[in-house]
């Protein structure tokens, strides 16, 4: 497995994951489109992948405008790797090292996403859109999840922040 930052090439592997995925299924596939993919790996945030023989297995993308996550999904055969924990990690070591604002997300209240983010320490806030779960992660919140002396997974790699 290999882990990199997401590029526009990667759009169609983002965009099979996601429509691949057995929860949090998107009503209307045509709500995502490639446009809005661009937009937010170019101009909103950024995104990364996870890659076998070159084929997008996994992806996150965090919105810095935002100041959410705009996606982080693994295809149905690949779960249960450490695919996920990786891009959530290399997400928000790249979005709490452009800021210290906290950052939310939401999802299904019963889905097995919830329990995810719950175990890597976001904490509930209240419902979002129609019947969704939010949850934040407070930047002090994950420095302590960093074992002490870890490296993390982008250690170094992100010393300018966005304006």
């Amino acid at each position: 497995m290999r882990y990199r930052e997401a590029l526009l090439s990667d759009i169609p592997g983002i965009q099979r994951v996601r429509h691949a995925v057995k929860e949090n299924i998107l009503s209307d596939p045509a709500l995502v489109t490639d446009h809005d993919c661009a937009e937010y790996l170019t101009k909103r945030g950024k995104g990364w992948v996870c890659l076998v023989n070159g084929t997008v297995v996994g992806f996150s993308i965090a919105d810095l405008q935002g100041h959410n996550i705009w996606a982080l999904f693994v295809d149905p055969d690949f779960e249960k790797k450490g695919v996920g924990r990786k891009l959530h990690a290399l997400m928000l070591d790249w979005y709490f090292s452009q800021t210290r604002q906290t950052v939310w997300l939401s999802t299904d209240p019963a889905s097995r996403a919830r329990g995810f983010y719950l175990a890597a320490g976001w904490k509930e806030a209240g419902r979002y859109g129609k019947g969704e779960v939010k949850l934040e992660m407070e930047y002090s919140t994950w420095q302590q999840k960093q074992a002490p002396g870890r490296e993390t997974p982008v250690s170094g790699l992100f010393s300018r922040k966005q304006p």
